[in-house]
């Protein structure tokens, strides 16, 4: 019979977060998949876990994913971590679990901390609905266009940002978005976490000042309902630019019904005329 892979949370910062259901997972499993191993062992180190690694990124997921389901399909039991937080959110892990479910191994989760979850509870934003984006393209024309499509979104945005690309997704998000409230989330449960609340132009002003340190969670206000300044005629231009993207038609409709408060039905017929 094959394995099972246990995609298992580990701690963004604080290892007291790590749960005794992880720690027995890992210590119980044939191997460990890891983002980078040297992450992991200290890790392991730390819990005096003694257990074969195998290194899985985004560089070597192709290779080493096949590598992985072989071993898993043979009867091993094995674990994905990533540096931190739950595996497959912005990761290459999610890959591996798809071929793991094309091809009939079982996969469970260990839930654990996730740094975008964790912003978003002390942002002091709107918590009832929102939506993750992760990174941004870092290319300046393509993280303009990715955030005009999200002007209009009126849930609560999440986004991870690297330091040194702080300062400018920060002016790319002024410009486009307007300036409304974010809170920015930094080396959360660490010895300097670091939450500010405030708006876009204030952020791009602090940041001017202050040199951004350690990885950062971004958690934006959504659009607001008086702050809509579109017409059907625009709304009909934002699924065309979805249909375009290769969208089915009916999910575009839906998605800018959401976004725009005009009907899906209105949109998809409108679309078709």
């Amino acid at each position: 019979m094959p394995g099972r892979l246990y995609v298992v949370g580990t701690p963004i910062g604080n290892l007291e977060d790590m749960t005794a259901r992880a720690l027995k997972t890992l210590q119980e499993v044939d191997f460990i998949a890891a983002e980078d191993t040297r992450v992991t062992l200290k890790l392991l180190n730390h819990f005096e876990i003694k257990k074969p690694m195998v290194s899985y990124h985004e560089h070597n997921a192709r290779e080493k994913g096949g590598e992985i389901l072989s071993r898993l399909l043979s009867g091993e039991n094995g674990a994905i971590v990533t540096d931190a937080g739950m595996p497959c959110i912005s990761d290459p892990g999610e890959d591996l679990v798809r071929l793991c479910a094309e091809n009939g191994v079982e996969v469970r989760v260990v839930p654990g901390p996730s740094a975008a979850i964790s912003a978003l509870a002390v942002s002091g934003l709107s918590t009832d609905r929102f939506v993750f984006e992760g990174f941004l393209q870092p290319q300046k024309n393509q993280k303009k266009e990715r955030l005009q499509e999200l002007k209009n979104e009126r849930r609560t945005i999440i986004f991870y940002e690297a330091p040194h690309k702080l300062c400018d997704t920060l002016a790319a998000m002024y410009e486009v978005l307007g300036d409304r409230k974010i809170t920015l989330a930094r080396e959360l449960t660490k010895i300097y976490e670091e939450v500010v609340r405030t708006t876009l132009s204030q952020a791009v002003q602090l940041y001017e000042q202050k040199e951004p340190r350690g990885e950062f969670v971004l958690v934006v206000e959504g659009m607001q309902q008086e702050e809509q300044t579109f017409s059907f005629e625009e709304a009909l231009q934002m699924v065309q630019s979805l249909v375009d993207k290769g969208q089915p038609l009916s999910m575009a409709a839906k998605d800018v019904a959401r976004q725009t408060g005009f009907k899906k039905g209105e949109l998809y017929s409108s679309f078709l005329k």
